[in-house]
């Protein structure tokens, strides 16, 4: 199966590289690949080994093909050679120089929260939100919190996926006060598309956790992080309660491709119109962290 996105900057359909595309597709394509799946790739131990190996300094053998594989440009990186990381982990949650992403100044816009790949729904439906055309899932089981659901009902859903060639921190998309991240447990099956047109109700099954966001220009947000195959942890590193501005650092994913989930409220934040067209043409658009994604309603 291969996927495709939109480059925004070009307009251009683009393949993606999808890093253990043969391994995802043998998972979730066969018999035995399913099997297997389920008996372990989808499970705890399968990732905490996996992300413990990633934290061991015999890891770092592995970023020099990965680099190369995938072509990351690491000048935009904070380090940028290859022997200044401890591990593979290290490397995969590296920062990157100020000057590598612009942080759109309009005091009534959203930004990308990360780097990554964007689908975009308005006037959702609490009880059918869409993970891709054909599967759904509802509100309430992704929250485990019924009240809250309800209260994004008609509201805004924004989904950007990060592949493991993405930078893996992400920011916040305004400024704000976020309350304390609320952890749910789950799996660890994968959020490639491959996976999510396959198995239904992943982001509700996966390992995840969501930040209530208080901001004075769209109002309360929920923001939420999904775990996936090899994602060690999820490492919130903002300060509970305190004043963060559009682009501060919320957290980072250790290794695996990963998701962030955006919701706002009925009537506050317009999504930015190409977003919107590809979504309904069903496919997502590559965007960097500090993008604008959407505006304020007036």
């Amino acid at each position: 199966m291969d996927i495709y996105f939109i480059d925004r900057k070009t307009g251009k359909r683009i393949k993606e590289t999808v890093a253990g595309g043969r391994l995802l597709n043998w998972c979730y394509g066969t018999g035995l690949g399913k099997s297997a799946l389920e008996l372990l790739v989808k499970r705890k131990l399968f990732s905490s080994l996996m992300g413990a190996y990633m934290e061991l300094p015999i890891s770092k053998s592995r970023i020099t093909s990965f680099v190369e594989e995938l072509q990351l440009d690491m000048k935009e990186a904070d380090r940028e050679g290859h022997h200044e990381y401890k591990s593979f982990n290290d490397f995969f949650a590296r920062r990157l120089k100020a000057e590598a992403r612009q942080i759109d100044a309009n005091s009534d816009s959203l930004i990308s929260p990360a780097d990554g790949r964007v689908l975009a729904y308005e006037k959702i439906d609490i009880e059918q939100l869409i993970q891709v055309k054909g599967f759904v899932y509802s509100l309430a089981e992704l929250f485990q919190d019924e009240a809250l659901a309800r209260a994004y009902q008609g509201g805004v859903c924004i989904v950007v996926r990060l592949c493991p060639a993405d930078y893996h921190r992400f920011h916040f998309p305004v400024d704000g006060k976020a309350e304390k991240s609320i952890a749910i447990k789950g799996q660890y099956y994968s959020v490639s598309p491959i996976a999510l047109g396959r198995v239904a109700n992943i982001y509700c099954r996966n390992k995840r956790e969501y930040t209530l966001f208080k901001t004075e220009t769209f109002g309360d947000m929920v923001l939420m992080e999904v775990g996936a195959t090899g994602v060690g942890s999820i490492v919130q590193t903002y300060e509970v309660g305190a004043s963060v501005k559009k682009g501060d650092e919320k957290g980072y994913f250790k290794f695996g491709g990963s998701t962030t989930i955006l919701f706002a409220k009925k009537g506050v934040l317009k999504v930015d119109g190409d977003i919107l067209k590809n979504t309904e043409a069903g496919i997502e658009t590559k965007v960097l962290m500090g993008e604008r994604i959407g505006i304020r309603v007036e």
